[in-house]
Formats: C-alpha cells, sequence, structure tokens
C-alpha cells in the first residue's frame, strides 16, 4: 500500500543510507512480494540504489518522499518520471519551486491514488481483466500495415484495457506508441507483431522496460545478440512476457483466496 506518514521525515546521513537499503530491501519484499522474489534481493538492490540517485535528482532526500518514489517504481515503472504515460509525475518532480519536498511527495502520492482507482479498480479488477485481455490479444494473428501501427494499437489498446486508455487519453497514448515504434526499429523487431509487442510491453511495464532493473530479461532478450531473428526475437519475448502475466493472475487470486 502507497503511504507517507509525516514522522517518516528524518533527513538521512552518510550512516543512514545504508541503514534505509536494508529497510526498503524488506518493505518492497512485502510491498511487492511476487516482482521481488522474481528477480532476488541482490538486484532489488540495484533498484534501490537507482531509485535514490533518482529520487535525489529531484530534491528528494528524506524518508517519506524517498520512500513513496521507490514504490512508484513497481508500481509504475523504474522510468515512470519520464513515462509519456504520466507525464504528470515528472511536473510535480520538477516543480521545486512550489514547494517542499513532501508538499511534492504529497502531490504525487494524491495522482497515483487516483490513477490506482480509476485504472487498476477495486480489489485490482480492471487491470486483472486487462490482463486476461491482453493473453486473447496475444493468441491471434496480427494482420496491420507497419504504417498503421498507431490507430491499430489506439484501438486495440482501448479494447483491451479501456480504464487506461480513458485515463491517458489519446496524446499520451500516441506518444507512448510513437516512442515503441522507435525503440522496435531500433531492435530490429520491425515486423508487426514485434512493433506491437513492444507496445504492450511499454504499456505493462513502462517506457523504459528494456533498461528496467525490475525486468531483466526484458533488456537480455533485446541485447541478446545470438537471436537475430525478429520474429524469433519477438516470440521469445512474446512467452515470457505471457508468463509473467500468468504469474501475476495466480498469484493475485491466490492472494485474494487467502
Amino acid at each position: 500500500m502507497l503511504i507517507i506518514r509525516q514522522e517518516q521525515m528524518e533527513v538521512f546521513d552518510a550512516a543512514a543510507w545504508r541503514a534505509f537499503e536494508d529497510q526498503m530491501v524488506a518493505h518492497l519484499a512485502d510491498f511487492r512480494p511476487l516482482l521481488c522474489q522474481s528477480i532476488g534481493q541482490e538486484q532489488m538492490r540495484r533498484v534501490i540504489r537507482r531509485g535514490i540517485e533518482s529520487a535525489r535528482g529531484y530534491g528528494f532526500d528524506r524518508r517519506g518522499p524517498m520512500r513513496l518514489y521507490l514504490e512508484l517504481m513497481l508500481v509504475l515503472g523504474s522510468a515512470f518520471d519520464t513515462d509519456p504515460q504520466y507525464p504528470w509525475a515528472g511536473e510535480i518532480l520538477k516543480e521545486r519551486d512550489s514547494g517542499s519536498q513532501m508538499d511534492r511527495a504529497e502531490r504525487l502520492y494524491e495522482r497515483v491514488i487516483d490513477y490506482q482507482f480509476q485504472v487498476a479498480g477495486p480489489d485490482d479488477v480492471y487491470r486483472l481483466k486487462a490482463l486476461t485481455n491482453i493473453r486473447a490479444f496475444a493468441s491471434q494473428p496480427l494482420n496491420f500495415a507497419p504504417n498503421d501501427l498507431v490507430p491499430f494499437m489506439l484501438d486495440e489498446i482501448g479494447l483491451i484495457y479501456p480504464e487506461k486508455a480513458a485515463f491517458l487519453g489519446s496524446e499520451a497514448l500516441m506518444a507512448l506508441i510513437l516512442k515503441r515504434q522507435l525503440g522496435a526499429r531500433n531492435q530490429r523487431l520491425t515486423t508487426p507483431r514485434g512493433m506491437a509487442l513492444v507496445v504492450m510491453l511499454m504499456l505493462g511495464f513502462g517506457h523504459g522496460c528494456g533498461g528496467d532493473p525490475l525486468y531483466p530479461w526484458i533488456g537480455e532478450i533485446l541485447r541478446d545478440k545470438s537471436t537475430s531473428d525478429p520474429d524469433a526475437k519477438a516470440k521469445l519475448l512474446e512467452e515470457n512476457a505471457l508468463l509473467w502475466v500468468g504469474y501475476v493472475v495466480a498469484d493475485t487470486r491466490q492472494t485474494e483466496r487467502s
């Protein structure tokens, strides 16, 4: 659960950083257990260090704002601060003259709570339905011309995850699709299925998923020079993504039963 407490506002000194890192390893393991288990403690420490460095760049050097920043990385992706899906996040983080870091953290917290309410839904019902729709989407052939990627994906995202499509709006979705179109070409995933897959990865894991330490398997597959065939690379990415989706759905349903 995302939370900010006023008592979590003490300033860090050099000796406190390691203790804070240890505390965040334990906290994030409770916050997103499946994700933390999948990458292991040492990789999670890399995530935390990256998050601390990024948060400090926005003037966050106290416990509450720092903890929130790390939590948002796990919710929205490690590069949420520059993600076209969440322009409000970067805007709030950069408004250093608009109030204290706690003021900005509280505004960020309020926006994310609203995002979760509208996009994930009560008990994650919208998100789980979207994951089910993604599995169905992946099972069908994708027939569209490469130049039609934007309108095709706008339509598909609206069908697969209507709540997120409505919350983000067409402008943010178009920015995401166009950015992923360029990224897909750079990775030589130029088939319709490859380009659609990259868009879906970005939609689900954040626009920086190819270099996100939370999902190292994405970058490993993209950088793997032993798999040069675009269809084979896209298939491998798709198989791993669907495997992860299956884990998330099963874990969520198990949590609901317990």
